[in-house]
């Protein structure tokens, strides 16, 4: 039957799997790195995978298709519940909180802003720590200074080339956030996670209390 369905631009996939992560249905599976259209018997057409990809790399388009099949769809979903699955890239979970100063403070996963959907629900009501990637590894005692008891969000403006501000805006919109902690270091390149941040708040209307910690290279606290 000719229907709309969704068609992924392999060059323009990046490979973060977030698309697949939105796909309720099971539609969409990581192939080789790659976002691919596994069934087209999967996909219902509604899109709720478009507005995940940060590339653009999904649109939708009208030809010769399989009819959505609702009953193959939850039998897939039925299996894959039973299914025990080793891969945690795409996978939304929540931890416990953790007490002991030698234990690892995550509560949650994903931590790559580009992966975390807004709508996962360890944000709502939650203290979100939004971090670059080098603080980690620059502050000894992240975890206990910072993680601990709040959602963490981590990313690199400069390596992922991609404006955070507008998936950051959505998780402050769709959520109660109580406040932000950004964590960043002193370089220049870390301005433009504090740049997203302010215009992620701009856009989402909101007035949340935000405080700003700034790292030397060599793993001082410059600011807090």
């Amino acid at each position: 039957m000719l229907r709309k369905i969704i068609q992924i631009d392999e060059d323009k996939c990046n490979g973060c799997g977030a698309c697949a992560a939105a796909c309720h249905e099971g539609a969409i599976g990581m192939v080789n790195g790659k976002a691919r259209l596994l069934r087209d018997d999967y996909c219902d057409g509604l899109g709720d995978c478009l507005p995940a990809c940060p590339t653009g790399a999904i649109r939708f388009v009208e030809r010769e298709a399989a009819a959505y099949d609702e009953k193959a769809v939850l039998l897939h979903r039925q299996q894959k519940q039973k299914a025990p699955c080793a891969c945690l890239g795409t996978q939304t979970h929540e931890r416990a909180p953790h007490a002991a100063e030698d234990e690892s403070q995550l509560r949650q996963w994903p931590v790559q802003i580009r992966l975390a959907p807004p709508s996962a629900p360890y944000f709502d009501g939650a203290d979100l720590l939004i971090a670059a990637d080098c603080t980690a590894y620059a502050y000894a005692r992240f975890h206990q200074d910072f993680i601990r008891g709040r959602v963490a969000l981590v990313g690199c403006p400069k390596l992922d080339s991609v404006d955070y501000s507008e998936k950051l805006g959505d998780i402050l919109s769709h959520n109660d956030i109580r406040g932000i902690t950004l964590v960043r270091m002193e370089v220049p390149c870390c301005g433009g996670m504090e740049r997203a941040v302010r215009s992620a708040l701009d856009k989402s209307g909101k007035s949340l209390p935000l405080h700003v910690a700034v790292l030397s290279t060599d793993g001082r606290l410059l600011s807090r």
